[in-house]
């Protein structure tokens, strides 16, 4: 096994590869445990494998770590990782804790911990970087950094205090929102709601979207009413009015009286609408543009970075008004269509009013049908009158028609679907 010391922030993101050279997953934290004279051992790496689970690697199968990447035996246990009792994350936990010099010197913050192999081939950490108290009134300035073994440092607090959560959230800023809940339902329940409560709202909304629904009540009931409307605020109006059709009647009236109006309107539109049908699963959000537009004004609208990429894949052209429910439906331009077309060319010279919309009343079951047999994202959902009330995608279907453990499958399986109904639809995709 390689001597080579290893910084733990560079060690994570590091691909773990089997002996014949296979990639098996990617390094996202490593686990110690504190013992009383000695350093932390390090017992293990968190490592993240394919389907953005977390599984735990024993140090004792790692062969080598070595720049860049870690060379195992090829033996891991692929259960979710669970974190033990006397365990530390070094990432989640260790760094950003507050340490004081044994020689009386004042205090530093760690920054980062490195992790060598001993005498005796064990593997714990070796030297601290840490940054000191800056010394500059200037809010530009930092503190001078120092390296340090454990034994030149002691913590205030009790070993196995966590960081604060303000610093966690920090590390977890370049995360997507399905790794974030990922991340998030891998923390002890206390640890979970103190992060969730620094995550601005935007950003936990967008971690809720990922994760199962009985998590979602948990933490907005946790959060409180006030907080857990202006997260509903942020979410999807289909996904937040997927978490309110699992509250008591009486607590979703007063968390859609505590939301923005507006948005409040747009989620008790599709609570009147049963689950299992387009209504329940469609946005009442597509993009809706006037016959007059041209091919130009649709791109930009598209190619805003915040909307997700099934919506992006068409606009629905109608008649005035133009938000749900709007005026008649006359049809769909795809996104592949307006890329053959002049900027300038008008929507009405080329829709595609072949395809038939759905009823917001229309199965589950059809819409997969629909969807799988013509090709599609997403469909146009309407009204008796034919106007549109929005638009359902294929990533709406999937999350209906898979199983409720779909995000945490360990992939022994083959996922089974939970509608009978839609079997058929199942070997289309």
């Amino acid at each position: 096994m390689s001597t080579q010391r290893v910084f733990v922030a560079r060690l994570v993101g590091c691909t773990v590869f089997d002996p014949a050279g296979d990639r098996l997953g990617k390094v996202r934290d490593v686990v110690v445990i504190y013992r009383k004279d000695d350093p932390p051992r390090v017992v293990g790496l968190v490592v993240e494998i394919p389907g953005r689970r977390h599984v735990f690697l024993s140090i004792g199968r790692v062969t080598s770590i070595q720049s860049g990447q870690v060379i195992t035996t090829g033996l891991i246990n692929v259960r979710r990782f669970q974190q033990r009792g006397g365990e530390v994350r070094v990432m989640s936990e260790l760094l950003g804790r507050k340490v004081y010099f044994t020689d009386g010197s004042g205090h530093a913050v760690i920054e980062d911990a490195a992790i060598e192999r001993n005498r005796l081939g064990e593997w714990d950490i070796g030297q601290l970087f840490l940054r000191k108290p800056k010394t500059s009134a200037s809010p530009f300035a930092k503190g001078p950094t120092t390296f340090a073994t454990w034994s030149d440092v002691r913590e205030q607090a009790v070993p196995g205090e966590s960081q604060s959560a303000e610093q966690l959230v920090a590390t977890f800023s370049e995360l997507k929102a399905a790794d974030l809940a990922n991340t998030l339902l891998d923390l002890p329940d206390e640890r979970l709601l103190e992060v969730a409560e620094e995550l601005s709202d935007d950003r936990l909304a967008d971690a809720l979207e990922e994760m199962p629904e009985d998590d979602q009540v948990h933490i907005l009931e946790a959060l409180g009413d006030e907080r857990a409307a202006d997260i509903l605020d942020q979410m999807e109006p289909d996904d937040a009015a997927d978490v309110l059709a699992q509250l008591p009647e009486d607590q979703r009236e007063e968390l859609l009286e505590l939301m923005e109006p507006e948005e409040a309107e747009d989620v008790r539109a599709l609570l009147k609408y049963g689950p299992d049908t387009a209504g329940g699963l469609m946005t009442s959000e597509p993009i809706v543009l006037s016959a007059d537009a041209t091919v130009a004004e649709a791109l930009a609208l598209i190619r805003r970075h915040e909307l997700h990429p099934a919506l992006a894949a068409a606009v629905f052209v109608t008649l005035p008004p133009y938000e749900t429910p709007t005026g008649r439906l006359l049809g769909t331009v795809h996104f592949q269509r307006m890329l053959r077309y002049p900027p300038h060319e008008r929507l009405g010279a080329i829709i595609d009013d072949t395809l038939d919309p759905v009823t917001a009343t229309a199965s589950a079951a059809e819409v997969a049908r629909l969807l799988a047999s013509y090709n599609l994202v997403s469909l146009p959902v309407v009204d008796q009158a034919r106007r549109l009330v929005g638009a359902v995608s294929v990533d709406d279907v999937l999350d209906y028609l898979l199983p409720d453990d779909w995000r945490s499958h360990d992939g022994d399986h083959e996922p089974v679907l939970t509608t009978p109904q839609a079997a058929p639809v199942r070997r289309r995709f």
